[in-house]
């Protein structure tokens, strides 16, 4: 799920204890308002131990917290610089690697997220402009190009690097947030030009096939889609 430190956006980060859901306090910092300098998104290690946050342009971090027992986050992250690449959107592949959408070099990079909370890039391969990268199936990544309105297909290689599968054009425009059913047999892209949910099925070969779309009311310009 995409969020934000800046709470006049609509989602937020959570933290799941005892039955509640609590808001997690942010550190202060950096909390512009303008789109490319906010937080793209923020993604929990698989292990729960860690908290990605990936700040765009606003220094081009991938920032990680470390999560504390009852859900606390560490008082500062560790800052990993990754200059000129605009980190966006993230997700892991099956192995546990971190990957990150990057914006300003039109690539999908690969890292290793260490315990210490720095990254070691593995592996970048373009273009995938913008925005969300969907994981579905055995290894199959898929990054939402807003400006030409369609979905690049990536697969994980056995070196962990990621190569390019594909590219399928996406029935309506304003391709910005997408997410695949737990069983990584469907993806679900929000064209967000429209207010419209495009729906694929995830063939064997990665390949996508479109099997409907939905109007969501009030959604024109909205961003953030989580599948289950």
């Amino acid at each position: 799920m995409g969020a934000s430190r800046d709470t006049s956006l609509p989602s937020v980060a959570c933290s799941h204890y005892r039955d509640r859901i609590e808001p997690l306090a942010w550190p202060s910092s950096r909390t512009p308002n303008q789109f490319t300098n906010t937080p793209g998104q923020v993604a929990f290690s698989p292990d729960g131990s860690q908290l990605i946050v990936t700040t765009k342009a606003n220094g081009s971090d991938i920032d990680v917290f470390r999560v504390g027992f009852f859900g606390q986050l560490s008082a500062s992250p560790v800052v990993n610089s990754e200059p000129g690449t605009v980190p966006f959107a993230v997700t892991f592949d099956p192995a546990g690697h971190l990957v990150v959408a990057n914006a300003g070099t039109d690539a999908l990079a690969t890292y290793t997220l260490n315990p210490n909370g720095t990254v070691s890039l593995i592996d970048a391969v373009g273009p995938a402009r913008r925005r969300r990268a969907g994981r579905s199936g055995p290894g199959y990544f898929y990054a939402s190009n807003a400006g030409s309105a369609s979905v690049s297909g990536y697969q994980a290689a056995p070196t962990a690097t990621s190569r390019r599968s594909g590219h399928r054009q996406a029935p309506n425009p304003g391709t910005v947030d997408a997410s695949a059913s737990v069983d990584g047999q469907f993806l679900y892209v929000q064209t967000g030009g429209n207010g419209i949910v495009d729906e694929f099925h995830v063939n064997t070969n990665g390949s996508l096939t479109g099997i409907g779309s939905v109007t969501v009311a009030g959604a024109v310009g909205g961003e953030g889609i989580v599948a289950f």
